[in-house]
């Protein structure tokens, strides 16, 4: 019995929520075993020999007996008791505990998460959120569901086949309890109620799933509404199948199978096998394929594309596999195109329907060039028993998700992120959850109507800052050059800008750069990129160090300039400049905090998520702060492994340009940090129309950024937009702000996320 009661005692003191009360029970258990032992020990007497001698032997015994049955009644009733007393102070400690809980959830939810989310970051407010007619609920949910947990409205605007699993999901909202108002759905054209829904000033972002067909319509048709807009593209995205000879063919096989002809495809699909196996695999297709029913086409229009691509095909010497000959109709048999070239327009745009376009290579690296042939990112499937192989062509593949010996694996747990033509923001994981958040601090771009502007022309005119004629250059104290591949250097037209100070008067001279300087730089900066893309975060964060400490050491010629070109007081430049040398100290100790994980997943097998760098980034700098916000936004993208072109600011240019002899006593690499100076608009159309940057970071007019919206949707870029007047407004407050937030944006515009999922038997 004081076994059990002890147990029980224990079972009571051991959730959480009765810490509180251990002390009690605690002392009560001491008093329990205390009062027990005494009470043992007085049963254990000799109790018919302290008796009265006249009595009789057998009235001794029964005494006894009565008297050991009196101590044990009283040992069960005296444990009954303190288990009792025990338990009613725990549950009154437990209750108390839970009015405590309660009132911090409450003061939680109305206050401190409130605080913390005026100090950090907040939801965005109205969120549109629009798919095509052939893209899939799962796509559409992605989008919904992370952007009412963040505390957003949504309006849906779905297609044709999403239609009505999008008001069965409004319905099932209302019946759980979520506000009216909070989830709406809108049926009709995408395209047409996107440009329809941006322009309600009350609408503060909107993203599209769909095809790259309509989204470049919306985003011309949202352009210059002030809304900011984010494209997945997957469902024109051209994936990479690759079977190396390391593979199980037999299962590689069953994938192509299934992935090709026997499911729907949220992807197209192109087959890349090693030559070592292409025998091997071609027989064990015509196998598989052989007696496969025809698969029903979706219109009429693919079946006129289907046959124009294998006729195309055929004629460039491929050679056809097939269940069968093809009839007429809206079927078509399951169709395999061997020997195609990379450079095939069957390979570059796959057909829709059941065809599946194969090539072949030699090498494992050739595999993974071919791979990174396409100009879409979307994912890529890569069978191989080697792990190593496995890792390494994960790693060197530019796509957002791999599937090692699978395919078609998703979850919400991991991100799920387009690269290149594929898309421009991250769905999934925690990190698609900031898709729908934004930073307190910063200011979103201002609602009006588009302005009219000649797109075609843009950025053409000459600047209205040319040298005037007759100007005599020997009153000027001097000549700067800019920065292209690690190298001082002129204008490739040879012009220059004069620099005015706050008087008006000419402080000095510098190049005025155009598309062709904007083209030198992006190709040095393409040859040294990968490889500070793979050296390690600690060798990336040594470079940082060093770039902070040249800038201390030129301390004084900076701030001079800062106070000459401003017209700021010394004290406000020398802040400033020590500002930026604890911003490069920062990114320098960040380059090795952040890494990947590898989330729990519900299905069996292991994935990898993990940040990689953009690329190469364009960046036109504010007028507010010229040295702080160039370092800031410098520090953010090469501590992630990116190459930058820079755009100082063309108001006040000379601190960057005096930045550059920094960059020169530094660790940087050559070509690494490109500086252009140069007109606004004019080195903005030569960004926007290069095809190998990645993203642009833009702070200038409103038409500007009406014209990034416009452009960069073919070839598409990520675009973060900052209006002119309201940069101006700020006051360059948010530069100089010790606010964790600014540091935390930086770091999610500077990367882009890839999953690596690795099945288990």
């Amino acid at each position: 019995m004081l076994l059990h009661a002890t147990s029980l005692l224990m079972y009571v003191c051991a959730p959480g929520w009765r810490v509180s009360c251990r002390d009690t029970v605690s002392v009560c258990l001491s008093c329990v075993s205390s009062l027990s032992l005494l009470l043992l020990l007085l049963c254990s007497l000799d109790w018919p020999s302290t008796m009265p001698a006249g009595l009789s032997y057998e009235t001794r015994s029964c005494l006894s007996g009565s008297r050991k049955v009196c101590v044990c009644v009283c040992v069960c009733v005296c444990v009954c008791v303190c288990v009792c007393v025990c338990v009613c102070v725990c549950e009154s400690e437990r209750q108390n505990l839970l009015k405590t809980v309660r009132k911090c959830v409450v003061s939680r939810r109305h206050g401190c998460s409130k605080s913390l989310m005026s100090c950090f970051v907040c939801p965005l407010g109205v969120v549109a959120v629009l798919v095509s007619d052939d893209c899939s609920i799962y796509f559409l949910l992605l989008k919904v569901l992370p952007a009412l947990a963040m505390g957003n409205a949504v309006i849906v605007v779905p297609g044709k086949t999403t239609a009505l699993p999008a008001l069965l999901l409004a319905q099932l909202f209302m019946e759980a309890g979520i506000p009216a108002g909070v989830l709406n759905v809108v049926t009709g054209s995408e395209a047409l109620l996107g440009a329809k829904v941006a322009q309600n000033p009350q609408v503060n972002y909107q993203t599209y799933s769909g095809r790259q067909q309509t989204g470049e319509a919306l985003a011309k048709a949202v352009a210059g509404w002030g809304v900011p807009m984010s494209f997945c593209l997957s469902l024109s995205s051209v994936c990479p199948f690759i079977i190396f000879d390391s593979a199980d063919l037999d299962s590689a096989v069953d994938g192509v199978i299934e992935l090709a002809f026997k499911k729907k495809r949220d992807f197209q699909w192109v087959l890349c096998v090693q030559d070592s196996v292409l025998d091997i695999v071609v027989a064990r297709l015509k196998l598989r394929m052989n007696g496969m029913k025809c698969v029903p086409l979706a219109t009429e229009t693919d079946r006129k594309l289907i046959d124009a691509a294998v006729l195309d095909a055929q004629q460039q010497g491929a050679t056809l596999i097939q269940s069968c000959p093809p009839g007429t109709g809206a079927l078509y048999p399951p169709t395999v195109l061997c020997g195609l070239a990379p450079s095939c327009e069957s390979v570059i745009s796959p057909p829709p329907g059941p065809v599946l376009p194969l090539i072949s290579f030699r090498s494992s690296a050739e595999g993974v060039a071919l791979g990174n042939h396409s100009p879409h990112g979307q994912a890529a499937s890569i069978w191989t028993e080697d792990l190593t192989l496995a890792l390494e062509s994960a790693k060197s593949l530019c796509v957002g998700s791999v599937w090692v010996n699978c395919h078609s694996v998703m979850d919400p747990a991991l991100p799920l992120c387009g690269r290149r033509e594929s898309g421009n923001c991250t769905d999934g994981g925690r990190e698609g959850l900031y898709q729908f958040l934004r930073p307190s601090h910063s200011p979103s771009l201002p609602h009006s109507s588009p302005s009219s502007i000649n797109y075609a022309n843009f950025g053409s005119t000459a600047s209205k800052f040319m040298i005037p004629e007759g100007f005599d250059p020997s009153s000027v104290p001097r000549f700067y050059s800019q920065f292209v591949g690690g190298q001082l250097c002129k204008a490739d037209s040879g012009c220059s800008r004069s620099v005015l100070a706050p008087g008006g008067s000419v402080l000095a001279h510098c190049p005025d750069g155009g598309r062709k300087d904007v083209r030198n730089a992006v190709e040095a900066a393409m040859k040294v990129q990968p490889g500070w893309m793979k050296k390690s975060p600690a060798a990336r964060s040594q470079s940082l160090y060093s770039l902070a400490d040249s800038l201390d050491k030129r301390r004084r010629d900076l701030t001079v300039s800062i106070q000459t070109q401003t017209g700021i007081s010394l004290e406000e430049a020398e802040k400033e400049v020590q500002l930026s040398i604890s911003r490069l100290s920062d990114w320098a100790a960040r380059c090795d905090k952040e890494q990947g994980g590898t989330p729990v997943l519900p299905q069996s097998g292991s994935a990898l998520s993990s940040p990689e760098a953009l690329g190469v980034l364009g960046v036109i700098l504010p007028n507010s702060k010229p040295l702080l916000s160039l370092v800031s936004l410098l520090g953010a993208a090469i501590a992630m492994g990116n190459a930058i072109v820079m755009v100082p600011s063309e108001k006040y240019p000379l601190p960057a340009l005096e930045f550059i002899q920094v960059l020169q006593a530094s660790d940087i690499p050559g070509g690494l940090v490109n500086i252009i100076t140069g007109g606004r608009d004019q080195l903005n159309q030569a960004l926007a129309n290069h095809s190998v940057i990645q993203s642009i970071w833009y702070w200038g007019s409103k038409e500007g950024c009406q014209f990034l919206q416009y452009s960069c949707v073919s070839p598409l870029k990520r675009l973060w937009l900052h209006c002119e007047e309201e940069e101006e407004r700020e006051a360059g407050q948010n530069w100089t702000s010790s606010n964790p937030s600014l540091q935390e944006e930086l770091w999610r515009k500077a990367v882009v996320w890839k999953s690596i999922w690795i099945p288990t038997a």
